[in-house]
């Protein structure tokens, strides 16, 4: 844990470029499974591994970076191309030994829980673009999903390396629930979180299509503009189904995908509910333990 902690965002940069990245402990255990089914894998399978894990997927695109040949001239944006790209036994000698978030923050146990909220909603932000995808046929949803995973990716890294002053911003927000975040943040760290996190991209050379879909300034091009709806319904529903910014997101999401109401909001319930059932990954309540109770036969 830092003891003295960095000023700005570029000290910032620098810091997390040598850090080890902790992930989630299952996805170390996910990797051990799959490992063990090494001849028989494939790379979907092991591509759905490491896509509940945002880090771990920093990782993976970090990593293909510092290791891509000189011939290769297109960028790869997803993590089984990632994989297929690395081969699978140079993968599980590379990525053999990780270290844990838990173990991490086993000192911090607020801030484990705040990191943990963070990844799984992001992890609900992948899946409701990765559905809307599909609506809008889009060519590889991979890059959407990957996207929406990375976008709060400075958050869980603070998380993780500036706890106390993460649980000070924490605290803030539910001293003020009018309290803007990008305000909490400036005063305690000296900047906002989304400049941590696109200089991150950048340094970090991840590729520039899933950069300029993470990047809020771009919203006005669909793609990015669905990962953005998806990243903000998946905060706003965080706090309940009766958030204040959930009918402007409703709105917002129906006129992206051009369906009714009622559509809307059945397509987002399902999506949450399947989400749901991922909860052991992150250990928090999901946004379904949330849902509002619905009239009618509910699904096995």
């Amino acid at each position: 844990m830092l003891t003295n902690l960095p000023g700005g965002v570029n000290s910032w940069v620098a810091y997390l470029d040598h850090a080890r990245l902790p992930v989630l402990r299952g996805t170390v255990a996910e990797l051990a499974r799959c490992k063990e089914n090494e001849d028989n894998l494939n790379g979907r399978e092991l591509s759905s591994a490491i896509l509940h894990d945002p880090l771990m997927t920093l990782k993976v695109l970090r990593y293909l970076h510092s290791h891509h040949s000189r011939k290769q001239t297109t960028e790869i944006t997803t993590i089984a191309r990632a994989v297929m790209m690395v081969g699978t036994t140079p993968f599980f000698n590379q990525f053999a030994s990780q270290p844990l978030i838990d173990e991490t923050l086993a000192d911090y146990p607020q801030a484990l829980a705040g990191v943990m909220r963070v990844m799984s909603r992001a992890r609900h932000a992948a899946l409701y673009v990765r559905d809307w995808s599909v609506l809008r046929h889009d060519v590889e949803s991979d890059e959407v999903t990957i996207a929406a995973l990375l976008r709060d990716l400075a958050e869980m890294l603070l998380w993780c390396y500036a706890p106390e002053p993460m649980l000070e911003i924490d605290g803030m927000m539910q001293r003020d629930p009018n309290l803007r975040s990008a305000a909490a943040q400036q005063k305690v760290l000296g900047f906002a979180l989304t400049e941590l996190q696109l200089a991150l991209a950048s340094a970090w050379h991840l590729p520039t299509l899933l950069q300029s879909l993470m990047d809020p300034l771009q919203a006005d091009q669909p793609r990015t503009r669905s990962v953005t709806l998806a990243v903000a319904l998946a905060r706003h529903s965080a706090h309940g189904w009766y958030d204040a910014a959930l009918p402007d997101d409703y709105a917002a999401i129906q006129k992206l995908l051009n369906l009714a109401p009622d559509e809307i909001r059945e397509r987002i319930h399902h999506v949450t509910l399947q989400a749901a059932h991922e909860w052991e990954w992150y250990g928090v309540p999901p946004a379904a333990a949330w849902l509002p109770m619905l009239p009618g036969a509910w699904p096995a």
